[in-house]
């Protein structure tokens, strides 16, 4: 409820429901599979829930929904169990689970401590606090595992949760020391080679103007950027981590392994300052790690330790009156702002949406589906946000534009952002919206089709309510 419901094929599905779709259907986006393949080639979720589908016979929309609320018993398992170690009270840990629901975005890194669908991230940061919670109970063999798997799922948060993991480990396990040591400089020289071999040597460049023009509206990517209060918000985690941590130290109420998990977290923030050069000279991998995404992590520590100072704090024996107090406030203000939520701000949306909410849209993404899957479309750069789905997510069509993902994805390879940024010049000149510049979009593109919430003096293909699809050639 916090987060607005659950939605099938919103916000970030518009890259990976149709990065899935490209193993189901070898002849969908034969247009824009480059522009898929510049993100897909990254990671192996898309790979993974293809081959679940197929071993299942799940769809799409039900597998997605199972992950999701897999992410969700994970992420409350993983940080309850990493509390009962820092916990002395049961309605503590009931306060946390609370907290955890509050869903708000972490200042300027794009990411929010919940989705309102499933989000690959969301699994990996899950798996990765999972491991963090094994390392708190000294069960370090199987903590890689679970870090193995949220690479597969997602990188660039279980990169993160590897440099904590390692920090964690390497002041946990002096006697690992110089094994890690050994490992490290081994990875280091293996990724030194690879460069020097040419493989990823255009992510260490520079990113040059007319690329950052194309990702210019992603100012998380660029800290140098953020204003006072995005700083504050994410840097204010620390003090928290380090006043807790050691009020716990003075009351002697630390735990096993507690000192070095801090260290841990701590040294994320430390990766941030290193890379923010690099982020300055605008090199490529820099920008494209989004290692800003570290404060999600320091957030969560300190959300961990906030509800132990406000639940328990240092008394020799914490009162349980207290405790449950502190409990109640932080259910009844989950249960009042999900309430606002989705039946104030949003009381049109259901609070589980499996299919594609906008009946209009869904029945002519369904039509749009009975089409070759050849054919190019134009829409609404801004459809997605419009219509709650990117019509290559629904639709599993080409498009011309879909501005909200293909500048998002633009910032992962040069060639895509040009020509991203080569139609957006086009939809500059020629709007879209109107007979000739749509035939004049369609000529030079090579378009098919055209989908409208208005009449046109075009060719009508298709018309599903209040939304009109004209053939184009």
């Amino acid at each position: 409820m916090n987060s607005a419901g659950y939605r099938f094929a919103a916000s970030d599905q518009a890259f990976y429901v149709p990065a899935v779709i490209r193993h189901l259907e070898p002849a969908a986006f034969p247009r824009d599979a480059p522009l898929i393949d510049a993100q897909a080639r990254l990671t192996l979720v898309d790979d993974l829930v293809a081959g679940v589908i197929r071993v299942t016979g799940l769809s799409l929309q039900h597998l997605f929904l199972v992950l999701y609320v897999a992410s969700l018993c994970l992420l409350a398992a993983a940080g309850v169990r990493i509390a009962s170690h820092l916990y002395r009270t049961r309605p503590a840990l009931l306060a946390l689970a609370a907290a955890l629901t509050l869903r708000h975005a972490v200042a300027k890194t794009g990411a929010n401590t919940l989705e309102g669908y499933f989000h690959p991230r969301m699994l990996a940061f899950a798996l990765g606090l999972s491991a963090v919670a094994l390392l708190l109970e000294r069960r370090e063999r199987a903590a890689p595992v679970l870090l193995v798997v949220a690479a597969a799922v997602h990188p660039t948060t279980a990169a993160w949760f590897c440099v904590w993991a390692g920090v964690t480990l390497w002041f946990s396990r002096p006697a690992w020391r110089t094994a890690m040591a050994g490992a490290a400089v081994a990875t280091a020289a293996a990724l030194a080679i690879a460069v020097a071999a040419g493989f990823g040597a255009a992510r260490l460049t520079r990113m040059d103007q007319a690329w950052l023009a194309v990702i210019a509206d992603r100012d998380y990517l660029f800290p140098t950027g953020w204003p006072i209060d995005a700083w504050l918000t994410n840097l204010v985690t620390i003090p928290i981590i380090v006043f807790c941590w050691r009020a716990r130290a003075r009351a002697r109420l630390t735990v096993a392994g507690e000192t070095p998990l801090v260290a841990g977290a701590l040294a994320l923030a430390v990766v941030f300052a290193c890379w923010l050069p690099f982020d300055i000279a605008r090199v490529a991998l820099a920008v494209q790690l989004q290692t800003s995404r570290v404060f999600w992590m320091l957030d969560v520590l300190a959300t961990i330790y906030l509800v132990w100072a406000l639940a328990e704090g240092t008394r020799d024996s914490p009162g349980t009156r207290r405790t449950a107090i502190v409990a109640s406030i932080l259910l009844v203000a989950s249960l009042a702002r999900g309430l606002y939520i989705s039946y104030v701000q949003f009381p049109d949306r259901r609070l589980f949406a499996v299919d594609l909410q906008h009946d209009d849209w869904r029945e002519a993404m369904a039509w749009a589906r009975t089409t070759d899957p050849g054919t190019g479309w134009l829409a609404d750069p801004g459809h997605a946000a419009q219509y709650g789905s990117s019509l290559r997510a629904a639709g599993h069509r080409d498009v011309l534009v879909e501005r909200l993902k293909d500048r998002a994805i633009a910032m992962y390879d040069r060639e895509t952002a040009m020509r991203l940024a080569d139609r957006e010049r086009a939809l500059a000149v020629l709007p879209w919206d109107t007979p000739d510049g749509a035939r004049a979009l369609a000529l030079r593109f090579g378009l098919d089709y055209l989908i409208i919430d208005r009449e046109l003096a075009l060719p009508l293909a298709h018309r599903s309510g209040s939304l009109y699809i004209y053939r184009l050639r």
